[in-house]
């Protein structure tokens, strides 16, 4: 049987060329907004091996994914990363536009320069705190002066660098100037992202939900915030930054909904497709690949779970409210 070749196009026209793969669920931290302090990971030998991730995108690739992140959990705590990154690289030119990671850059100091070797030209950092104190606070875990390290050693090497940042109130919101200005003097992209309800945390997310409206608001008093239709695949809106010249981008799953141009997918480290980050429907894609040496079975499983995507999702944050799903960021991927 022949493999399809067509691309992926969703009931709504939409064309997937985004892949999002999570090679890990663990991490190095434990980000207040994003886990629990006593986190309980998949079994090891659940996990799809770097050789299974390998083929899942390929697979993708193959039927029109043009950009390919991957995430964790923390990507660059998987064994053997390197290896995956440098097979996957293989696609770079011959299908695959962009092949691209989020860390959170505890471990770029050993690894900036092997992932430019690699092909990878650009990287998003998650950092939400230029206060070494507060970022132990927030990370629980997390040695910001390594992070530091670590982004010096990437910019070193050469790589693109965007700062993602989650806007939490009354933690970081009287911050975001600085790292503004920190970003863009350094020559980085600043992405501010809103909290989502993902999973049971210690927090009440009612109490870090900080809308981005606001924070725009705020941010327009002091700089000139200019719109600009840029895109890097993802759900960021971006606007220049007259005063800096830098570009600051927004995600804004709660005040502003952004699904309705939605290209990407998400696959888990035990290989199940995501359609959508806001809901639960999902299709398990390692079954069928370990059932057969084709791949005939995956891209049929592929193709179905396509044709169910929805045409959003329904994040609410309330305090009166559990989360919208049970799963921790950490588990999809970033």
């Amino acid at each position: 049987m022949s493999v399809p070749t067509a691309r992926l196009v969703d009931r709504f026209g939409r064309a997937i060329t985004y892949l999002r793969v999570s090679v890990t669920d663990r991490c190095d931290f434990r980000c207040t907004y994003c886990m629990a302090e006593d986190m309980t990971f998949v079994p090891r030998k659940e996990l799809l091996s770097l050789e299974e991730i390998d083929r899942l995108a390929s697979a993708f690739i193959a039927r029109g994914v043009r950009k390919l992140r991957l995430t964790g959990g923390e990507p660059l705590v998987r064994r053997n990363i390197l290896w995956l990154i440098e097979a996957l690289s293989r696609h770079l030119g011959d299908g695959l536009e962009e092949l691209t990671l989020t860390t959170n850059g505890s471990q770029l100091y050993r690894y900036a320069d092997a992932l430019a070797g690699l092909g990878i030209k650009r990287i998003n950092v998650s950092l939400d705190t230029l206060d070494a104190a507060k970022f132990r606070v927030l990370t629980r875990w997390g040695d910001f002066s390594q992070v530091m390290r670590g982004i010096d050693a990437a910019a070193r090497a050469g790589l693109k660098i965007k700062i993602n940042t989650v806007a939490l109130r009354d933690m970081n919101e009287d911050e975001i100037e600085d790292l503004l200005r920190w970003t863009h003097g350094r020559g980085f992209d600043l992405t501010l992202i809103e909290t989502m309800p993902l999973g049971e945390i210690e927090a009440d997310r009612t109490d870090q939900y900080l809308p981005l409206s606001l924070v725009r608001a705020r941010l327009s008093q002091h700089f000139t915030l200019g719109d600009i239709p840029d895109k890097t695949g993802g759900p960021a809106r971006y606007v220049r930054v007259a005063e800096t010249g830098g570009r600051l981008g927004f995600i804004t799953p709660m005040s502003h909904n952004f699904c309705e141009a939605c290209n990407r997918v998400r696959v888990t480290c035990t290989g199940t497709l995501y359609m959508c980050l806001g809901q639960d429907d999902a299709a398990d894609l390692r079954t069928p690949m370990r059932a057969s040496g084709s791949d005939a079975q995956l891209h049929t499983a592929i193709d179905e779970a396509i044709a169910r995507k929805p045409k959003g999702h329904d994040f609410i944050i309330d305090r009166d409210s559990a989360p919208a799903l049970s799963r921790h960021m950490s588990a999809t991927g970033g």
